[in-house]
Order: structure tokens, then sequence, then C-alpha cells
């Protein structure tokens, strides 16, 4: 199964093109699904279709979900919140605010991504397209593997104890309740977290392999959707996601004549150039801005002939990596790395700002935004080793 995230800014049209690229992998005989981890769903608007929290069918091989956060979360997680919030309300705290306590920052997001793992095992689908969240949910959303495990742990810790402890809390949660089959909530409840580390590991390792799946930014062609898209993609190689395609939505077309756009077709021209700087050989696929508002099958598949042309969508579009950030030997040393194929050491020209580099290789210019962690770091080095650039950021001392 191929699964294609798309993801960016709010507001950019991701809704629209994952539901016209699920449409056109559909139509190419593929059976697809297209689900939203959007809380705020669109997805049904776009279709003009009924859509619920359990796969609908809308066309042919084509299948519509979206994904419900208390179903998820209650899915996933639900006897261990029971656990912990038997063991909390024993200790004093009010119910209310045990059942708190026990939510994992992000998890009732996160759970909707576990679908992903289910969907992959089950293998009904010849593609699975995810309408993801605005660009700062995806991120903690994809970086949810690593930040669930953190926070289990600690939360385990706390309701495990000691040996003392932890003895007397068991009997009485199984004195107190016992499930259908007799055995206690305490003993489901982590064979549950284990599960819930093997899934998350699973959904993680799917997501970082090419072979299976892709992460596509949407664009609007403005500066400031271009920058937080810059920012997005560094943070996506820092977790090891693969990148295939930028999508540039909403380009004003040659036919609009009226002298009023000429200056926002200018500008969105210099920023589609800007695009191809920040992100190199990525390839760009663009659709322009229609006449009439979208949504329904006819104007997707319009949009879709735009997109793709006579491409298959689920086909991976890019093999390589642009740029690819490392954390070395501790945690405020970092290395960029930059691919510059055949150029040569003399061509190269570094600059930087607080939060950007601008790398010139000849007549070509890429800029990268730096994530937050790396602002307030020094460069240290850049040294040009087989083919590659690499920048090394450290904490100067004071």
């Amino acid at each position: 199964m191929r699964v294609i995230v798309h993801t960016g800014k709010g507001g950019v049209g991701k809704t629209s093109i994952s539901a016209a690229t699920a449409l056109r992998c559909a139509e190419m005989g593929l059976k697809t699904i297209v689900v939203s981890t959007d809380t705020a769903h669109s997805l049904g608007d776009a279709l003009d279709r009924q859509v619920g929290p359990e796969p609908s069918e809308i066309a042919p091989n084509l299948w519509a979900q979206e994904l419900d956060t208390r179903y998820s979360m209650q899915k996933y997680w639900g006897k261990i919140q029971e656990y912990l919030g038997a063991f909390f309300n024993r200790e004093g705290i009010a119910k209310v605010n045990a059942s708190e306590v026990t939510i994992i920052p992000g998890l009732e997001e996160g759970a909707q991504l576990l679908w992903i793992s289910e969907y992959f095992q089950a293998g009904e689908y010849d593609v699975l397209i995810v309408d993801a969240a605005p660009t700062a949910e995806t991120i903690r959303l994809l970086s949810l593997p690593d930040v669930t495990r953190w926070w289990v742990e600690r939360l385990m810790r706390i309701a495990r104890g000691l040996d003392s402890v932890i003895r007397p809390v068991q009997k009485l949660l199984t004195r107190a309740k016992k499930n259908e089959t007799g055995i206690d909530i305490a003993e489901n409840a982590w064979d549950q977290v284990q599960l819930l580390f093997d899934t998350l590991d699973g959904v993680r390792e799917l997501l970082t392999d090419p072979e299976h799946s892709s992460i596509r930014l949407v664009v609007n062609p403005e500066r400031m959707v271009i920058r937080e898209t810059q920012r997005t993609y560094t943070y996506l190689n820092l977790y090891d996601y693969a990148t295939d395609a930028i999508l540039v939505n909403r380009v004003f077309p040659d036919e609009i004549k009226d002298p009023f756009f000429d200056v926002w077709k200018q500008r969105q021209a210099k920023n589609i150039e800007f695009v191809r700087e920040a992100f190199g050989s990525l390839p760009i696929l663009k659709a322009p801005l229609f006449g009439e508002e979208m949504g329904g099958l006819d104007m997707l598949r319009r949009l879709a002939d735009e997109l793709y042309d006579d491409r298959n969508p689920a086909e991976r579009m890019f093999d390589g990596v642009v740029h690819k950030l490392v954390r070395l030997d501790s945690d405020s040393t970092w290395m960029l790395r930059v691919p510059v194929g055949f150029a040569s050491k003399e061509q190269l020209e570094l600059y930087r700002a607080r939060d950007e580099l601008t790398l010139s290789v000849g007549p070509y210019r890429r800029n990268i935004v730096l994530p937050d962690e790396l602002q307030d770091l020094e460069i240290t080095s850049a040294k040009f080793e087989d083919r590659t650039l690499n920048i090394r950021f450290e904490e100067q001392a004071s």
C-alpha cells in the first residue's frame, strides 16, 4: 500500500488536493481511501458527499473517512487511561481531573494516525491518502512516537511506584472490576501500553519508508506560506520523513487579462521562482486558481488534471534528499548536510541570517529556513565532502 500525506499551512487547499488525488488514483484502477485527520473536517464538503468516522464508499474504488478523535482515543488509549485514572483518583485527585492528567500531550490527535497502521496491516487498499492537519499539528503528530514514549514511561513510573505501593492498588482494581475474560484492568493496561508503543513504532517505520510513503507539501505562491513550508520541510527531514513533491496551489492562470491582477501575477511568478530556490530539485506541481468554487467530483477531476496530467499520483516522485539535519554528540551540536552534486568548492558561497541560510552554487541559489533549535547556534565549520556541504552548528562558549 502506498501512503501519501498532504500537509501545509491552514487554508492552502490540502483537502481539495487530497480529494482530487484520491479520485485520480481510484479512476486509474487503484483501490483508494482518503482520510482526514484535521479536527476541522471539510473532506465531505470537498467530495460533496456525506463522510463519517467509518469509511464511506464515494465512487468506484474510492472510500473516504473523517477520523473521530473520541473514538480513536477510546480504541487506542481507553484501558490505559482507565487504569491511570483509577490510580490518581485513589490518591485523592478528583475523577474529572484524573481523566485530564492521563491524556498525553498530542495523543488525542495522534491516535488518529494509528488508523494508518490498521489499514496497512489489513492490506485492503492500494493507496491511502491522508488529508493532514495544518503543518504545526502535523509535525507534532509525526514526532509523536518519540514524545509519547517519553510521557508514557514517566506516567507509568508514577503509577507503578514501589512494589509496596502498586500491589495494593492492583488488588483494589482487581477486586473493584473485572472484564469479561476475568483479567484485571492493570494487566490489560500494561498490555495496551506495549501495543501502543508497537503500533506507534510501526507507523513511524511505515511513514519513514520512502518505498511505501511520501509527504507532499501544499503551498500557495505567497512568501509567508513558503517560508513556513521551508521550516516544515527541515523538521520533516529531522524525523526522517521523505518529502517527494511540492504542490503549488491557486496560481493565477495566464488567461486572466484584467490589469487589476497584473501585480498579483508578477508577485506570484517571483514567489514560484522562490519555491524553486527553496526546495532545490524537488518536483514542483502546479494547479491554477479556478474561476468557481472547488467541490464535487467534476471539479476535483479538473484539479487532478492540472496537477498530474496523465501521471499516476501514487508513484514516488523523488528519490533524493534536498538537505538533511542531524543531531551530533550533544543536544547543542547539529550538522546540516546539503547535497550539491558536481559543484566545486570554488563555486560555493554561504550566507547566514539568524533564521535562514542562503547557499549559492554558481548562478543558482538555495534558501534554507532554519528550525528554532539552530537559530541561536553558531556555524563553526562548513566543509565540502563527497559532493555534500556539511555545515556544523554549535553553542558558542561565553
